[in-house]
């Protein structure tokens, strides 16, 4: 079983940019493909990037391509998304979550293990 626990999330302003950590229990973190969702209020979820377990990979949802930066450090069982040009539209929700093996990265039903999530908040 993995546990998963994200943090960095908060209020921030139209532009600017913040930094969401997800600290895993496992110790075979590396075996683990990861992803990022998010959830706005009323929607559903939906994908915003993965990671494969060497970090050789990365995927990224259209909306969020070119501003957002998935990253992992297998040493510190941590992956990280760093969101930049932060827009209202990104207000939700984010949750990491992981799995072994996975083939289709958008979606949730790939993962089995997943955060509580942490709130982001973006100001107009």
């Amino acid at each position: 079983q993995v546990q998963l626990v994200e943090s960095g999330g908060g209020l921030v302003q139209a532009g600017g940019s913040l930094r969401l950590s997800c600290a895993a229990s496992e110790r075979t973190f590396s075996s683990y493909d990861m992803g990022w969702f998010r959830q706005a209020t009323g929607k559903v979820r939906e994908f915003v990037g993965a990671i494969t377990r060497s970090g050789g990979s990365t995927y990224y949802a259209d909306s969020v391509k070119g501003r957002f930066t998935i990253s992992r450090d297998n040493a510190r069982n941590t992956v990280y998304l760093q969101m930049n040009s932060l827009k209202p539209e990104d207000t939700a929700v984010y949750y990491c979550a992981a799995d072994r093996d996975i083939s289709s990265w958008s979606s949730l039903y790939a993962y089995d293990y997943w955060g509580q999530g942490t709130q982001v908040t973006v100001s107009s």
